[in-house]
């Protein structure tokens, strides 16, 4: 007999085979049986879905939950100037008047005023003498006060940093502003520094809690697998402590950082991992690496200068050293996830893809690129040719984000927002689409992901930004299940609610196909089905 029979419901499969259905079993894990409910076997136990919307669990095929977000930050998000900035980190020292750093994270760049990078002496007045440094919404820069350049050894001598790059100004003393901080802060050499500088947020005690609150926001939200995408061997652990005390409720999929420097024993080490954990709940394997850094403070590279600058960002590597970088990690097996964010950046990976098939022969590699926000109309047909993954973010193209008025148009500048996230054309063209989160980047909730997909607009329900460019919902759906399943070598047991697969479902609220688009965010996950077992209900 079967463990399990969700009925009564109105299942999309995800599978062309059988696109819909009524009624799915499930026996030790896996679907054995789907259909109409007159034919249903019988059943242990029987949930019947009251003819709700069923999906495959969301594969969020991006998504730091190990970094997460920090609740003893101050929160930032939505802060759209200095003064409400000012307003936030007093509210959080009134609450939290004992703490020696002031730590703030998703600051918005646009809350400076003039479209500048943030300063030291912008945040000193707001900081009285604490150190206290600023994360920006990316992750990828930080914004630190006098007393914490002070603190961490930053000075006009010392700006090259295992946490980043300190900006200077003119005279060649650090404003304040630190970029790389994605590629050095979160690395395992960047992450040491900064916990032996005594800052809190690095602190191993940190880490944990934030990994198992995102953890269960997966959960909840439906996520039945999670793919971490940037870690070092030193970060295993928790994962492996969050599987032995039963916090691991969703399955997830870990990629290793391997940034420069990374060694022949490092590979043997990140080999040896993937080895040790590679089951359905936890798998370790494929390796991230960057090939440029994020638009906004214009440090993507771009094949044209940013808008109203002379610069157009520069790659990590020279693109004759990436290629063969690339090329040897392709003839040792291991699946790349490049993060390439301008279209320079972007032709870069798409090249050294295409070296290293010439030099080791085709594989199904599956390496990814991952986000893809500004792309060249010529660069779209390669990624299906290549065999190259899309790993977007629709969030990432919202309006209220990153149209007209904020920073990412304005550094690319309107000749270029033709560029901008093309999910239709590269869909069009065959590319496989992996949608994701990048929490804590965006909002981790798929909902908001597939809506922004499908209608190009804000969550304030404002004008579309580059319309034609959305996509279809089921379009959407597939990217956040099956497409991402693809991408991450998944597919054959998860995806799509087919028959041998394993039981991770999903019962909606509503019924996506049957509301208006702009109702999507409001739409929830009430039951979430892993391996068969009910490991969430809404309430």
């Amino acid at each position: 007999m079967n463990d399990l029979l969700v009925r009564n419901a109105r299942i999309h499969t995800v599978d062309p085979s059988l696109p819909w259905a009524q009624a799915l079993a499930v026996r030790d894990g896996r679907i054995t049986w789907i259909g109409s409910d007159t034919d249903a076997p019988a059943a242990a136990r029987t949930i019947d879905a009251g003819g709700r919307l069923v999906l495959p669990g969301f594969v969020d095929a991006h998504n730091h939950v190990r970094l997460g977000s920090d609740q003893a930050c101050v929160q930032l998000a939505g802060a759209d100037s200095l003064d409400e900035i000012g307003r936030r980190i007093a509210r959080w020292r009134q609450a939290n008047p004992e703490a020696g750093w002031i730590e703030c994270e998703a600051f918005a760049y646009s809350a400076i005023p003039g479209g500048r990078m943030p300063h030291a002496a912008d945040l000193d007045p707001l900081t009285e003498g604490l150190p206290a440094f600023v994360f920006g919404y990316d992750v990828h820069t930080m914004w630190l006060n006098t007393v914490a350049m002070r603190l961490l050894g930053i000075d006009r001598d010392h700006t090259d940093l295992p946490f980043g790059v300190a900006e200077t100004d003119e005279s060649g003393e650090p404003t304040g502003f630190v970029t790389e901080f994605a590629v050095r802060g979160l690395s395992r050499d960047g992450q040491r520094a900064l916990a032996g500088l005594g800052v809190p947020w690095a602190s191993p005690e940190r880490g944990y809690p934030r990994l198992l609150d995102s953890l269960d926001m997966a959960t909840a939200f439906g996520i039945t697998t999670i793919v971490e995408p940037q870690n070092s061997l030193e970060d295993l652990p928790l994962f492996e402590r969050a599987r032995a005390e039963g916090r691991l409720r969703s399955r997830v999929i870990v990629a290793l950082f391997h940034p420069r420097g990374t060694s022949d024993a490092d590979l043997a080490d990140f080999a040896a991992a993937a080895a040790e954990h590679d089951d359905e709940w936890f798998r370790v394997g494929p390796l991230k690496l960057y090939i440029d850094d994020v638009v906004e403070p214009r440090t993507a590279a771009l094949l044209e200068p940013y808008c109203g600058h002379s610069h157009r960002g520069e790659t990590f590597y020279p693109p004759e050293e990436f290629a063969g970088l690339l090329a040897k990690l392709d003839a040792a097996g291991f699946q790349a996830f490049v993060h390439a964010t301008g279209d320079r950046g972007i032709r870069t990976v798409l090249d050294a893809v295409e070296h290293a098939f010439e030099v080791n022969g085709r594989r199904d590699a599956r390496h990814q690129i991952v986000h893809v926000e500004c792309l060249d109309p010529a660069d779209v047909p390669r990624f299906a040719s290549l065999g190259v993954v899309a790993c977007m973010q629709p969030r990432h193209c919202s309006p209220d984000i990153a149209g007209p008025g904020h920073d990412w148009a304005a550094a690319v500048g309107p000749q270029r927002w033709a560029k901008a996230w093309p999910m239709r054309s590269l869909h069009e063209a065959g590319a496989v689409l992996a949608f994701s989160s990048d929490w804590n980047v965006a909002e981790m909730d798929p909902m908001i992901g597939i809506y922004t997909a499908v209608t190009r607009r804000g969550l304030d329900g404002g004008p579309a930004w580059m319309p034609g460019e959305s996509v279809e919902l089921e379009t959407a759906i597939r990217a956040y299940t099956l497409g991402s399943a693809y991408a991450n070598f998944c597919d054959h047991d998860r995806g799509s609610l087919t028959v041998g697969k394993l039981a991770d479902l999903v019962i909606m609220s509503e019924d996506l196909f049957a509301i208006p688009a702009a109702r999507i965010p409001e739409v929830r996950t009430e039951t979430v089905i892993v391996g068969g077992r009910v490991v969430h209900r809404s309430g």
